[in-house]
């Protein structure tokens, strides 16, 4: 797995500060260990940023707002290169963070539970 400590902090810290909605109320269910699993907020991970990593079980979550739209190729490229390096990566639409926040929070839980029974771990 590749290295996640921070290397452009700077980076991190603005994408953090500068979080679409969607981010902030989702980050609100996902911080405190909340799905039963520690997440961090856009974490360095090789070339990209994660929108939520969990290290532990090498989940990244991303939310995907118009931009996405834009030039989805990035995106498949993005996680072919994650999944290369061990990473699932789960995917969400802005609009699924604010119409549908249960459904998202149950395939984030249904994952984390996933990845700990494939772990070992309860």
């Amino acid at each position: 797995m590749p290295d996640s400590t921070p290397r452009n902090t700077a980076r991190a810290r603005s994408l953090r500060r500068e979080a679409t909605p969607a981010e902030r109320a989702l980050w609100a269910l996902l911080s405190r260990s909340q799905m039963g699993a520690k997440f961090s907020r856009q974490l360095p991970l090789g070339p990209y940023f994660a929108d939520f990593l969990c290290r532990d079980l090498a989940l990244v979550i991303e939310l995907d707002g118009h931009s996405h739209d834009i030039a989805p190729e990035r995106d498949v490229a993005r996680d072919a290169w994650m999944a290369q390096q061990g990473f699932t990566v789960l995917r969400f639409a802005n609009a699924d963070v604010h119409g549908n926040v249960e459904g998202v929070v149950t395939a984030i839980r249904t994952e984390v539970e996933r990845l700990r029974r494939l772990n070992g771990e309860r």
